[in-house]
């Protein structure tokens, strides 16, 4: 993920990175990929562990992988390579991205300005690095529209804090409804909306899911600063994760999770 911000909310523990390595071009991207050309140059923003990075490589020329730090570059580097998809790999801001105007037909983000200070001067960042004719690519998740089944108090006390430490560190949870209106205001005249979801229901996908989360609750970044900032006891962190694992458990159990995406012709 992307700096810009003081805080990453969701941070790199292994319950992090498992969501994340789940991610695909197929799951996740599926918006863009009818647009790609195997002549193409990719910016993909934001890489993190470089599933996606990896898949859309596959896909065009040549890709540049984009994170904030050399720590979290380091793990797109070690997909990639595992992958066998020559790159570059570049240390960078999205809110002063060093690159010439122009630079890529194409520049994506995923999950990216949800966590970002200024949503809108990263478009225009995005915007400028990609040629005339080119395509900006921006997908993001709408917390506040996340849907679940059977319903759970303990789980909508889940969401709150979410929601609420996701602000205090200065992103915007529900970004995804928010991505045209920060596109128009970053000056993009032609955009094409679209929206997708992802949906755990069988019982495989409710044990990730639902394990992953109550992982997050118990070990990451997330449950640690809700702690150290007073937002969240021990207890009820811990009566949350219980919460994620008895949904998982139940056959029943169903949770939809909405996101927004755009293409953006420069």
């Amino acid at each position: 993920m992307m700096g810009a911000m003081a805080r990453y909310t969701h941070g790199h523990h292994e319950s992090v990175l498992r969501s994340h390595r789940w991610r695909t071009a197929e799951n996740s991207v599926a918006y863009l990929l009818s647009h790609l050309r195997p002549e193409h140059t990719l910016l993909d923003v934001g890489a993190g562990p470089g599933t996606i990075t990896a898949d859309l490589g596959q896909r065009v020329a040549r890709v540049t992988a984009l994170e904030a730090t050399a720590e979290a570059l380091a793990l797109s580097r070690a997909t990639l390579a595992e992958r066998g998809v020559d790159a570059d790999f570049v240390v960078g801001d999205v809110l002063a991205l060093d690159f010439a105007d122009a630079s890529f037909d194409v520049v994506h983000a995923h999950q990216v300005l949800q966590h970002v200070a200024d949503p809108v001067r990263a478009l225009r960042e995005m915007r400028r690095v990609c040629r005339p004719g080119g395509l900006v690519a921006v997908r993001d998740a709408d917390y506040a529209a996340f849907s679940w089944a059977p319903g759970s108090p303990v789980l909508d006390g889940w969401l709150a804090l979410y929601r609420r430490l996701a602000r205090i560190n200065g992103g915007e949870p529900d970004a995804g409804r928010h991505l045209l209106a920060w596109a128009h205001a970053s000056g993009a005249v032609d955009v094409e909306p679209s929206a997708s979801v992802w949906c755990f229901a069988t019982p495989a996908d409710r044990t990730w899911w639902g394990g992953l989360w109550a992982d997050r609750l118990l070990e990451s970044a997330f449950g640690q600063q809700a702690r150290s900032d007073g937002l969240a006891t021990a207890a009820e962190l811990d009566a949350m994760a219980t919460a994620f694992r008895d949904w998982a458990e139940h056959p029943d159990g169903w949770f939809l999770v909405p996101h927004g995406e755009l293409i953006i012709r420069t």
